[in-house]
């Protein structure tokens, strides 16, 4: 039609290396020695238009169960569109999963894992939810030795093999998890899923039958699963097989999909156990203590999952606002709309840095601070993306909301890791008990805060109180208080690192705006001259702002 004449348009966002673009995760992958060939092929790869449709098609083409065959017979199988497997593939053939645990200390690989999950969650997030936790199982396993001598080596091989068959004729294996349970939630001590020990059964003297319900069961079509049961010695922690040593399936009906807000790649499930065979992992009667190096690992990846939604959306707005114009100027230049960009990067930055310190720290085996900076991390940083994205989204006015750019994604997309593994207030009261009950965490964060002692007056005042507000957690307040507390030290370790490791005007807009309160409660508040001095610095590390 004469009259449909597309001007004033942004260009389909795409093409950027996620990986060279990114100069702080460059910068920390260099500063810590990682290596950098997987991590530059993904940004690479994440830059097609082939991994952009694999993403589009697996998010929108939703798993579906088959729970029957066409002779009424229990299959219990979950259908995925070819582009997840395609996603699958190339998350584990770069060596997302498991295999860092196998390195030598110090070697970076935590670190380069780390910045690969990071690259190509921004791609799609949903596929890496049974990656992860593939990742986190690895450390679960090693207390138990007969088990991990048969899984280790296939939850670390970069082949991604989605049949269902006995482990020991697969390639690779991939291993996610069930605790939840309508009656529990977070609360797994109240599970009622009973374990009873039968040493005749097909995983050998170990063997016991499972029979429960587990209310979110993630990614079904899993080879295992790390559960947790009620034994005769109490609460355990098991590693259920989706199929038997000799071929056949294990007992495992799932009875339903979760029609949920955002990761739909991902199936999550509801399952039931009626004489599921499952061998024990770490001592019977001790299964949170067995689960807790999961917990801790997948906790880890929830921060960079988070970091990873924050870039993407941040990169998104940037791109929209440097090719449109409004009121006769770009949008990107305009004052106001710098202010807000610029606080979305400072934003941005200080999580995905925060997240490759923690990372870094797992390779180090700095196991006091990352008990407690990890905690902080994955409270705060998943609980500033949603509104973070939500801002980014609205940088693109109307377009934000439609579906097409991948921003609506990533929005639905924004709220998950601040809900598994913890949601808020669970995450909030593990800091106070970490801090009460393990006070070498408490002096670690404080020596790492401390390594920026001196540059600012505001932040040192921070720093000091980071080892004495451990003798203010008593009382009934401390519980009330727990999620200030929380918020004050993971912005004091993040404008700690940016102080040693930033650009001197990023560190100080993030110390007025974040430590010392300069701001309101929206982003696109900072101060005018910090929005003057620190602008073009921010902007500048985005593909779009460079250019």
């Amino acid at each position: 039609m004469a009259t449909h004449e597309v001007f004033n348009q942004p260009t389909p966002y795409g093409g950027d290396d996620l990986f060279r673009t990114d100069p702080t995760l460059v910068e920390a992958v260099e500063r810590w020695g990682a290596p950098t060939a997987d991590v530059a092929r993904l940004g690479e790869l994440a830059a097609t238009a082939q991994a952009a449709e694999w993403a589009t098609q697996a998010d929108t083409m939703v798993p579906v169960l088959r729970s029957h065959d066409a002779q009424g017979r229990r299959v219990d199988e979950v259908v995925y569109h070819p582009a997840y497997h395609e996603l699958m593939t190339v998350a584990v053939g770069r060596g997302l999963t498991a295999e860092p645990w196998l390195a030598t200390p110090g070697s970076g690989a935590h670190l380069a894992r780390a910045a690969g999950f990071y690259v190509w969650s921004q791609v799609e997030a949903g596929h890496l939810c049974p990656i992860s936790m593939t990742y986190a199982a690895a450390p679960a396993l090693a207390g138990q030795p007969d088990v991990s001598a048969t899984w280790l080596r296939k939850l670390t091989a970069r082949a991604y093999d989605p049949r269902l068959a006995p482990v020991q004729d697969k390639h690779g294996a991939i291993v996610g998890m069930g605790m939840t349970e309508k009656q529990g939630g977070s609360d797994v001590r109240a599970n009622t899923t009973a374990a009873t020990a039968d040493a005749a059964g097909p995983l050998g003297e170990h063997s016991h039958r499972l029979r429960g319900h587990k209310w979110f069961c993630s990614a079904p079509m899993s080879d295992a699963f790390l559960v947790l049961a009620q034994a005769d010695e109490g609460l355990s922690c098991f590693l259920l097989p989706r199929v038997l040593p000799d071929g056949s399936r294990n007992a495992f009906a799932v009875q339903r999909l979760k029609d949920k807000l955002g990761n739909r790649a991902n199936a999550s499930s509801e399952v039931e156990f009626d004489g599921t065979w499952a061998v024990p992992v770490g001592p019977l009667g001790r299964g949170v203590r067995s689960i807790i190096t999961m917990v801790a690992a997948t906790r880890l990846d929830c921060v960079l999952g988070s970091a990873a939604t924050m870039r993407a959306a941040l990169v998104r707005a940037a791109h929209f606002t440097a090719q449109r114009s409004a009121f006769g100027e770009v949008l990107i230049e305009a004052p106001l709309m710098r202010n807000v960009l610029a606080d979305l990067t400072l934003e941005s930055e200080a999580a995905t840095l925060l997240a490759m310190r923690l990372a870094h720290a797992v390779d180090e085996g700095e196991g006091d601070f990352a008990r407690l900076a990890v905690a902080l991390g994955k409270y705060w940083v998943c609980k500033r993306t949603a509104p973070m994205v939500a801002e980014a989204l609205e940088c693109l006015g109307g377009l934000g909301y439609v579906e097409e750019n991948g921003m609506a994604r990533l929005f639905r997309e924004a709220p998950l890791n601040s809900i598994w593994e913890g949601s808020g207030n669970v995450n909030a009261l593990d800091v106070l008990r970490a801090m009460t009950r393990e006070p070498a965490s408490v002096a670690a964060l404080a020596k790492e805060a401390a390594l920026a002692r001196g540059v600012d007056r505001r932040l040192d005042a921070h720093i000091d109180a980071v080892e004495s507000s451990a003798m203010t957690i008593t009382g009934a307040d401390a519980l009330l208080q727990a999620r200030a507390l929380v918020e004050r030290l993971a912005v004091t370790l993040q404008a700690s690192l940016l102080v040693r490791y930033a650009e001197p005007v990023v560190a100080d807009a993030f110390i007025a705006s974040r430590v010392a309160g300069e701001r309101g409660a929206t982003f696109g508040t900072l101060p005018a001259d910090l929005v003057r001095s620190a602008a073009p610095v921010l902007l500048a590390r985005t593909p779009a702002g460079r250019r």
